[in-house]
């Protein structure tokens, strides 16, 4: 019998098929938009970076101001700042500085880590426009 078909050449690889436990090909384990995994950098300057826009809606002139995050402070003193402040200069534009790993160490939640970030700028805004950290944020030292 001639058949239409022609057969499979017996070295071609086949088809991949489903996994052996017949459940299929595994697909992505979380959507494109949500990252697998975040370092602690990372979800670090996203909680400075919540602070910032929340404070930018009440201050816009802090657009200009360069926010900055850093592991730990570079000459470290009798106490360790969690945050610095430097007025701008010639050619560059102000700049706060909240530093990681010292309000890592001082929170043990992520909630923790929040508030005291949102402390950290809030004077560190306080100490750049000459205001006291209740006028920058009415609900400062309350949370």
């Amino acid at each position: 019998m001639d058949s239409s078909v022609p057969s499979p050449h017996p070295f071609e690889p086949r088809p991949r098929h489903r996994d052996r436990h017949g459940r299929g090909m595994r697909g992505p384990v979380a959507p494109p938009q949500v990252p697998l995994s975040a370092s602690r950098g990372e979800a670090f300057r996203d909680l400075v970076q919540d602070s910032v826009e929340r404070l930018e809606r009440r201050w816009p002139q802090l657009t200009e101001v360069d926010f900055v995050v850093l592991d730990v402070p570079g000459d470290l003193e009798d106490t360790v700042p969690l945050g610095s402040a430097l007025p701008a200069g010639k050619g560059r534009p102000a700049q706060i500085v909240v530093y990681r790993r010292p309000v890592e160490i001082r929170t043990k939640s992520r909630d923790e880590r929040a508030l005291l970030v949102h402390e950290v700028v809030v004077e560190q805004v306080a100490e750049l426009l000459g205001l006291a950290p209740e006028s920058v944020d009415p609900r400062y030292g309350q949370e």
